[in-house]
């Protein structure tokens, strides 16, 4: 069987096939309704990480942004134009405790040495915006610069809590649009354990690969980002590979 190399792991096909025939009774779909402004995409990002999605950050990024916005925070396809743009949100939220005290919630990044994610949120919008990028037109055209991407990247790592797999980071680019990441998490991780994966780095290159097996074995293309948000409800609801 061939394998697959990234990070310095090597993932072999044979855990690809099986892996790829269990996704597929998941029938990944693509994308539904995502977010119309990156200020959401950010507080998604940040807050996803560790909490209960449909009780706390959907209900967390709409108390924080329904006032202000310029139009519904989610929409059917890439959205035409941003609803919240970086600059409103700074203006709104300058500190930590502003944004404290509309998020309601002072969960931190890690357990150990963590900030708040109410910190976390105006490290990338300081970050994002020191890079220009204000909205999601912009943050679509830093993704298509490797350059800029790398430098934000860089910057967003520095942020405390962001951990050492780039899980959050390629999670905010996920929901950006960017159909080509993956985000290994804690619940990805846990369907992916009975096929005995439990390094983020290979469920990274995994994911990669099944959705390359299934495009190329099936009769329509499938993205990671297909392959994780299954895995990923899969998980969420209980269902195991």
């Amino acid at each position: 069987m061939t394998s697959t190399t990234l990070f310095g792991v090597s993932v072999p096909g044979d855990k690809v096939t099986g892996i790829a025939a269990a996704v597929a009774e998941l029938n990944p779909r693509p994308r539904g309704q995502r977010w119309s402004s990156l200020s959401a995409c950010v507080l998604d990002a940040v807050w996803s990480i560790g909490a209960r999605y449909n009780a706390v950050v959907g209900p967390l990024v709409h108390r924080v942004l329904s006032e202000g916005a310029s139009g519904p925070l989610l929409t059917p396809g890439p959205p035409v134009e941003d609803v919240y743009p970086l600059d409103r949100f700074a203006d709104r939220f300058p500190d930590e405790e502003a944004l404290l005290a509309v998020a309601q919630n002072r969960q931190r990044t890690s357990t150990r040495n963590g900030i708040t994610k109410a910190q976390a949120v105006l490290g990338y919008v300081r970050v994002l915006r020191d890079h220009g990028v204000d909205d999601i037109a912009a943050a679509n055209v830093a993704m298509s610069s490797p350059p800029l991407l790398a430098s934000l990247d860089k910057g967003l790592y520095r942020i405390r809590g962001e951990g050492k797999y780039g899980i959050r980071r390629g999670y905010f680019w996920m929901l950006c649009g960017d159909d080509a990441r993956v985000k290994p998490d804690r619940m990805v991780l846990r369907w992916l354990e009975p096929h005995g994966v439990r390094d983020p780095h290979v469920a990274q290159q995994l994911l990669i690969d099944v959705a390359a097996f299934m495009t190329r074995e099936g009769s329509t293309p499938v993205t990671p980002w297909e392959v994780d948000h299954a895995i990923w409800l899969a998980a969420r609801n209980g269902t195991s590979a």
